[in-house]
């Protein structure tokens, strides 16, 4: 397998804990959230525009940036298309069923995931094509692209449809684990012939696209403990694909670097973390339990920073933007990294309900969802 012919980096289909301790009442003082603290801005950000959407409820919502558009939705059955550029609808559909995970697209046609495993297709105007069924919950957002739709469920099977049709084309299956977190977890295309997903358990596999069997699958970390708790061992998020590594993170584990033609380690290092990764050229990113930033040199895993300034605040999947790191916090916060130092270069503030999903890039615009269905149109220049 070549998959050097195209890369993708996931911009969407990202997954975070809503219920995080680190948003709790405990009164373990060690899990308080730091204070913001005041810092020189050297990065300038202004909002644009603000819409809405619906309200996330118990599930995680993340928008889908294709061109100068952002998809997204939210569980009362809301899906929209809108410019980026001026935060107005170029469509927007009110499904009859409560959703519980979405939104995936190609900029032509796009999915999300309902209640009881109900999977909707829209066509390039917004009109429902066809909606079909997977023995499953579906809470983390499609894949859609390269003609098929693809959905994950809860207990690890990876479904996929011809996206014109609605035909069943394979189905996957990984190995059932006791118990695993109840998170979004996104999958991302390697080029035109495969899907990277991480599973409970803490494996990787890219899986073929025309068949649904393994090119091959690696652990990024194992098991660890005695009790069932102790061993749960998720990867956390969308696998990043740069060039020819992809990254992935577990929780209770490791954050490794792998080959994406053969699954061969390239490095891995002790991390944990429940808000999965962002990659670039030269850096891999996240925040651990702790919500502890940290930066590692993506050729050798070299740890490169660690900003501690967010400590507990229930940080996001990051977005690498530039010489940033954009996440968002649990008070709806929007914080930018310097991607050199880790230093603070910018925040902005949203409608106060936290923000678990990542932030995406259209055109010029960054847009990000707040669990409160807000949606904010933000310009870094």
């Amino acid at each position: 397998m070549n998959l050097l012919k195209r890369y993708a980096v996931p911009v969407a289909c990202a997954m975070a804990a809503l219920t995080l301790v680190a948003c709790s009442s405990s009164k373990d003082e060690r899990r308080e959230p730091v204070p913001l603290t005041e810092f020189k801005s050297v990065l300038e950000v202004q909002q644009t525009w603000k819409t809405s959407v619906g309200k996330a409820g118990r599930y995680l919502f993340s928008p889908v940036a294709v061109g100068d558009a952002v998809f997204v939705a939210g569980a009362n059955g809301s899906v929209a298309k809108i410019d980026a550029k001026t935060g107005k609808d170029i469509w927007r559909t009110k499904l009859h069923d409560d959703l519980s995970a979405g939104v995936g697209s190609d900029g032509n046609l796009t999915a999300v995931g309902a209640l009881k495993g109900g999977v909707f297709v829209l066509g390039p105007d917004g009109k429902q094509l066809w909606k079909g069924t997977v023995a499953g919950e579906i809470i983390s957002p499609p894949l859609v692209g390269n003609g098929y739709v693809i959905v994950r469920t809860i207990d690890g099977q990876v479904i996929a449809f011809n996206a014109q049709t609605g035909e069943q084309k394979w189905a996957y299956r990984n190995r059932a684990e006791p118990l695993n977190l109840r998170v979004s977890a996104g999958m991302t295309f390697a080029g035109d012939q495969a899907v990277l997903a991480g599973f409970p358990g803490g494996s990787l596999s890219a899986i073929n696209l025309q068949t649904g069997d393994n090119y091959w699958q690696a652990p990024v970390s194992y098991p660890k403990g005695v009790t069932e708790v102790e061993r749960i061992n998720d990867v956390s998020g969308p696998p990043t694909l740069v060039g020819a590594e992809t990254c992935a993170v577990t929780f209770q584990g490791q954050l490794g670097c792998f080959d994406a033609n053969s699954g061969h380690l390239v490095w891995e290092k002790p991390f944990s973390s429940t808000s999965g990764i962002a990659q670039d050229e030269h850096a891999v990113v996240g925040a651990d339990d702790w919500s502890i930033v940290n930066a590692f040199d993506v050729t050798t895993g070299n740890p490169l920073w660690k900003n501690d300034k967010l400590k507990n605040r229930a940080l996001s999947v990051p977005l690498v933007l530039g010489h940033a790191v954009v996440m968002g916090d649990y008070q709806g916060f929007v914080h930018f990294l310097s991607l050199d130092d880790g230093s603070v270069v910018a925040r902005m503030p949203t409608d106060k309900s936290p923000i678990t999903a990542a932030p995406v890039m259209a055109g010029n615009t960054l847009v990000v969802q707040t669990h409160d269905g807000d949606i904010y149109g933000f310009r870094p220049k």
